[in-house]
């Protein structure tokens, strides 16, 4: 970004100073462009990594900017590395993902999802499970205030193979966002982050939900209460849900078991993703 910029003023200062009389207006190598960290902008270049393909450059452009640029309230530095980190998970590099989930950590500025998350699936792609287990471990001891976090947990847990934790996880979201629907803010947690409006916790409920009952399939255990309310939510929900989804970190492999929650587009709308808080 800087860089174009910079050569385009470099360009114009060379070609005044080699016509007599015309004074440059611009001293190369006087000061240098900052970019200020956008929302929006990193909002683009995940679109276009999502229709291109092109994860690796995507990751690359914004991990420059997360280093380089100055944070903005709509978009923190935290953020920005949390971002990166995902899309280079997205090019198959769980390696430059966990670095990049680190940086936000040790920032320790706001974001839309705890890093640690995103983080222990980046490390069970290092083939790194212990480590990753104990973060999951570390997260639940600390207490599930999250129904989004609950959410993301129970689907890496599912990819490992491991249902009766996710099926603990997904649990344990559902409980929240009903907690938080019938305004039992001790059962809800503090208002960590998470679902901020009613629309929103009704998605992600709806999201756990279907993710819980397809665990229990899976493990061939009948139907529950929690099944049942999962038809009794209002029809014309699926694209509430879809677009509610928010900060989702998945590999390409977990696109396919995505699709038979819920018939959520590609790429997940960037308007959809919460902002930091």
């Amino acid at each position: 970004m800087c860089g174009e910029r910079c050569a385009g003023s470099a360009g114009f200062g060379a070609e005044s100073a080699a016509r007599p009389g015309v004074e440059s207006p611009v001293q190369v190598g006087t000061f240098g462009i900052v970019p200020v960290l956008s929302r929006e902008e990193f909002d683009a270049i995940e679109f276009d990594a999502a229709f291109s393909g092109n994860h690796e450059a995507a990751a690359q452009r914004m991990s420059r900017l997360a280093v380089t640029g100055t944070q903005s309230a709509s978009m923190p530095r935290a953020e920005a590395f949390l971002r990166a980190g995902e899309q280079w998970l997205l090019a198959d590099d769980p390696a430059a993902a966990a670095s990049g989930f680190r940086l936000a950590l040790a920032d320790g500025g706001p974001v839309f999802v705890d890093p640690r998350v995103p983080l222990s699936r980046a490390l069970f792609m290092l083939g790194k499970s212990a480590e990753a287990r104990s973060i999951i471990s570390e997260l639940k001891t600390e207490g599930r205030r999250d129904p989004r976090v609950c959410d993301l947990v129970a689907e890496i847990l599912v990819e490992r193979s491991d249902p009766d934790g996710a099926l603990d996880w997904a649990t344990a979201g559902v409980e929240l966002c009903l907690a938080r629907e019938s305004g039992d803010s001790a059962a809800a947690g503090a208002r960590a982050p998470g679902p901020d409006q009613p629309g929103d916790n009704r998605a992600e409920l709806r999201l756990l939900l279907s993710l819980r009952y397809r665990i229990r399939n899976d493990l061939g255990l009948p139907e529950d209460g929690y099944d049942k309310l999962l038809d009794e939510l209002p029809p014309g929900e699926d694209g509430a849900a879809a677009a509610g989804r928010s900060a989702r970190t998945v590999s390409e492999s977990d696109a396919g078991s995505r699709s038979t929650r819920t018939a959520s587009p590609s790429p997940i709308s960037p308007e959809s993703r919460p902002r930091a808080s």
